[in-house]
């Protein structure tokens, strides 16, 4: 290779061999200056990675295709129709949902998981919210809650005998959804503890996210819980 070297303003061409190390090293530097632009505006082989077109594998026979049709078609035969709600005991929320779209969602309350047990007679209750699949039973508008032994067990009041002692006319708000075995989605009088798990098993909703699903959601609505 013809090297040029000045001496006093003279130049002298010879021909010599360059270093081994920069025949190497050479095109490192060029590929550095190449890329130093890019990596100094933020750039970096990661987005040249991702900036490059996927791999594709081989398409499908028409066999696989036919298969994958059939699935999906039986998926789509499970999925709820019409309205449903879903709720999630440890985010507490709740959606109403129709298909994938959500309708609305809702911040509310779930069980705490607490065990109550009676010291007279030695009866137990677990106050979960009960999670699988259930579905609406009943709606009613202005609710009464006949309240049941563990209510007065939790507070150290003796069990009344008479009925009209066991009426509670407020603490379900303005609406309840009955899910069975004595659980309802419903109202509440303490909005500020919406969110967490402070409730005996039922679903509490803040009254304008009650008074939406009580009227979108019919009897017979799935409510899948998880």
């Amino acid at each position: 290779m013809t090297t040029v070297s000045w001496t006093e303003g003279v130049a002298f061409v010879s021909r010599r061999r360059l270093p081994v190390r920069w025949l190497v090293l050479g095109p490192v530097a060029l590929f550095a200056l190449a890329i130093l632009p890019g990596l100094s505006f933020g750039y970096s082989y990661r987005d040249l990675r991702e900036a490059a077109p996927p791999e594709t594998g081989p398409l499908p026979t028409a066999k696989q295709r036919r298969e994958l049709d059939r699935l999906e078609r039986r998926i789509a035969g499970q999925a709820p129709a019409g309205v449903y709600i879903v709720v999630d005991t440890l985010a507490n929320r709740l959606y109403l949902k129709k298909g994938d779209r959500v309708l609305r969602e809702a911040v509310c309350s779930t069980g705490t998981g607490g065990v109550l047990e009676d010291p007279a007679t030695g009866r137990r209750w677990v106050f979960d919210t009960p999670r699988g699949a259930h579905q609406v039973q009943a709606k009613k508008k202005d609710p009464v809650w006949n309240k049941p032994d563990w209510a007065f067990v939790e507070e150290g009041l003796p069990i009344p005998k008479d009925p009209r002692e066991r009426v509670d006319d407020a603490s379900l708000g303005d609406y309840a959804l009955y899910l069975g075995d004595g659980y309802l989605i419903h109202g509440t009088l303490y909005q500020r503890l919406l969110g967490r798990g402070v409730t005996h098993g039922c679903v509490r909703l803040g009254d304008a996210d009650l008074e939406a699903v009580y009227k979108t959601a019919p009897v017979g609505t799935w409510v899948y819980i998880y």
